[in-house]
């Protein structure tokens, strides 16, 4: 299969995974506190990557290993315990439009922080997506008025730093195979993981024994393989094979599954957000769409 084939098989599997993540962190959160969903998530993927992916890591140079710490905590740690926050104050479904920044802000950071091209049709398809994800914000506040979107502030902080991390995978460390990259990002954040967790009481008997508790470890270690592990492996391969602002371009549709899972879980749903839904899609459609061939080579091939 070539590249270019291979890319949006990734892009929409990614979607799936982490569309689906924001509905498991909302049922993680029932038994454990935002700080510690983030340690168990980390500490679940981190030891699960290490078995599969340790032999990996050898392919890391001493001076990569600053941008993998960075990556770690940047593009994993503080982004999760942010929404994990933000979630608690407002619908799993809003946290992932809220995310849908990540594009705008890897192509601006991509343009002042790391030298990269500015492209007019990247621009025009992110900014189309962020009218579409505005749309979705608005419609979920007219049906949901009692939130605090204070709160909302949390999941662009973290968006910001998606987009930061975007381009340091794309600069410093495409050449590490993407479970190298994953792998060695959570070894380095596993003893933090287990600090936060034996800090906030998690290991305490009583406490693993309660119903609700034993639930949600059911749900973070889903969201954990899957949500983080398989995913940060494909979202390091697809950066590999584009470029930032394509491969974050994945949270414009992450909103829409988000909300699927959301109007299962009970959380309201209308149809200004599904049109608004049809807005992103066509704003990641305008971002990365192939150029197409030029006239006088079309017209050389008909001589």
């Amino acid at each position: 299969m070539n590249a270019h084939s291979l890319k949006w098989i990734f892009l929409f599997s990614l979607a799936l995974l982490w569309g689906s993540s924001f509905i498991l962190i909302k049922k993680g959160l029932v038994g454990f506190s935002p700080l510690q969903l983030t340690a168990l998530r980390v500490l679940i993927t981190g030891v699960f990557l290490g078995i599969i992916g340790f032999k990996k890591v050898r392919q890391i140079q001493k001076w990569q290993w600053k941008w993998i710490a960075i990556s770690g905590f940047i593009g994993t740690m503080f982004p999760t315990l942010l929404f994990s926050y933000a979630e608690t104050e407002i619908d799993s479904a809003i946290a992932s439009i809220l995310n849908s920044t990540v594009p705008l802000l890897a192509l601006v950071t991509g343009i002042i922080f790391f030298s990269n091209q500015f492209i007019k049709k990247q621009f025009i398809g992110v900014v189309i997506g962020l009218v579409g994800s505005v749309l979705l914000i608005l419609a979920g506040a007219s049906l949901n008025p009692n939130q605090n979107y204070w709160f909302a502030a949390l999941p662009v902080i973290a968006s910001l730093m998606y987009a930061f991390n975007a381009n340091i995978l794309k600069s410093y460390l495409e050449k590490i195979s993407a479970l190298g990259i994953a792998t060695g990002s959570f070894l380095i954040l596993i003893p933090f993981a287990l600090g936060i967790l034996v800090f906030t009481g998690f290991f305490n008997a009583e406490f693993l024994a309660q119903d609700e508790v034993q639930t949600s470890l059911l749900y973070v270690t889903i969201l954990a393989l899957f949500g983080t592990a398989l995913a940060k492996i494909i979202f390091n391969r697809l950066i590999q094979l584009s470029n930032a602002v394509f491969s974050t371009s994945v949270t414009y549709l992450i909103p829409v599954v988000a909300l699927f899972w959301g109007f299962l879980d009970g959380e309201q749903f209308n149809l200004l957000q599904l049109a608004s839904g049809g807005v992103i899609l066509l704003g990641v459609y305008i971002s990365n769409r192939k150029k197409k061939q030029k006239k006088e080579n079309v017209e050389s091939l008909k001589s």
